[in-house]
């Protein structure tokens, strides 16, 4: 399945290959129904129109949202278009924004230009040596004019899968809006928005989902309102001149990405076919035998996988000597593994790791089609890698 036998282990980033059924059902629905839906009555039109409304259904009850309002599955491109439609849907000059070092750009980005450009205030907690942020460490930042707490539910450089029910409990008993970043934990955990206290959730279609690029979005729960943040064509109520109040157009703009929708229809069609569960199983099996390898290779630093208990297979490190991107690039030139070095679109995390000056780290990512095979390879590049930095220190001594 994997190209010239490269060893893909930047899951994070992206899923790849994605199951065979995607591909097919991709292909063979654009061919037969690759038609703009809502726009039209014919057979066509209402059959495209079908797929995403039932999709819009599928996902709200696969992230326990509210079934009764499917139509508060809203898409977009990824979950940072979503997070921007959350952050400048929710927030307004003079409001305060909770949220932690764990973020990914697409969440500090936006808030920083919230802060610079509209006067929003805005606090980043950090996190703990394990790479978790406390619940009360949350509950002490909020402020009467606090009006969004947003989190990253796992992050997408450590792994770690943060105490979100207990940040939603607070939020929740504290009357303040309550988002999460679902981009890796999507389609790998469980999760439920009723029962975690979250309001609003981000996510990404091109990762564990197993969708294709440009499509992802976000859930509402009910009795919580978004303002739209930009307008345009819904397909519906033409003559009206200003954009739609209702959802989902309140918060989709133009053509949908059908593609997308499909691919993401069939995602779940093997999700449900393999288990959550089976899939999260045999990606932490390969997690923990990567980092157990790692740890026995002299001069490897590996970053908050002590305990791999609330983990994602996401191990990050670093070899003592070279620099992440010098590693990366002797693991995909000399052994045929794709890796994802820097700082991971996640600036925060690496400074209070202190891994901004040698330009970040090393992220292995597994995904449902590594295999042990592909664990030992890894671990085999490191040692060799680890071995040549030694000799290189000492030949400098």
């Amino acid at each position: 399945m994997f190209v010239e036998d490269l060893i893909y282990l930047d899951n994070a980033a992206t899923s790849w290959p994605k199951p065979d059924n995607v591909y097919k059902y991709m292909i063979d629905f654009y061919r037969d129904c690759g038609v703009n839906p809502g726009r039209s009555g014919f057979d066509k039109a209402i059959e495209a129109g079908n797929i995403l409304e039932n999709l819009r259904l599928r996902l709200t009850r696969f992230f326990g949202g509210d079934e009764d309002t499917p139509q508060r599955l809203c898409f977009g491109y990824n979950a940072t278009d979503a997070l921007n439609i959350i952050l400048q849907g929710t927030l307004n000059s003079g409001d305060h924004v909770v949220t932690t070092n764990v973020e990914h750009n697409s969440v500090i980005r936006p808030i920083n230009h919230l802060v610079r450009d509209n006067g929003v205030e805005a606090t980043f907690v950090p996190f703990d040596k394990n790479g978790f942020v406390d619940p009360d460490d949350i509950a002490k930042e909020i402020k009467t004019n606090t009006k969004l707490v947003i989190v990253n539910h796992a992050s997408n450089v450590l792994g770690t899968v943060q105490p979100v029910k207990e940040i939603g409990k607070i939020c929740k008993e504290k009357g303040v809006l309550f988002a999460i970043d679902a981009s890796q934990t999507a389609g790998m955990i469980p999760i439920n928005m009723k029962d975690m206290n979250v309001d609003v959730l981000a996510f990404t279609g091109h990762k564990s989902l197993m969708g294709s690029t440009g499509i992802g979005g976000l859930c509402v729960r009910k009795n919580i309102e978004i303002k739209t943040v930009r307008s345009g064509g819904t397909g519906v109520r033409s003559a009206y001149p200003y954009h739609l109040n209702e959802y989902p157009y309140r918060l989709e703009y133009g053509t949908p990405n059908m593609v997308g929708v499909a691919s993401l229809w069939a995602g779940q069609e093997w999700m449900d076919n393999r288990g959550l569960e089976n899939i999260y199983a045999h990606e932490m099996k390969l997690a923990k035998k990567l980092v157990a390898g790692f740890k026995e290779i002299e001069g490897v630093t590996i970053y908050c996988c002590d305990s791999m208990e609330n983990h994602l297979a996401t191990v990050t490190m670093n070899v003592d000597g070279y620099e992440a991107g010098d590693v990366g690039i002797m693991l995909d030139v000399e052994f045929n593994i794709a890796t994802r070095t820097g700082l991971h679109c996640a600036p925060l995390v690496h400074k209070q790791l202190d891994l901004v000056k040698i330009h970040g780290a090393v992220r292995f990512a597994i995904g449902p089609f590594n295999t042990e095979a592909h664990i030992d390879k890894a671990i085999e590049g490191i040692t060799e890698i680890a071995k040549r930095a030694k000799k290189k220190k000492q030949l400098t001594v």
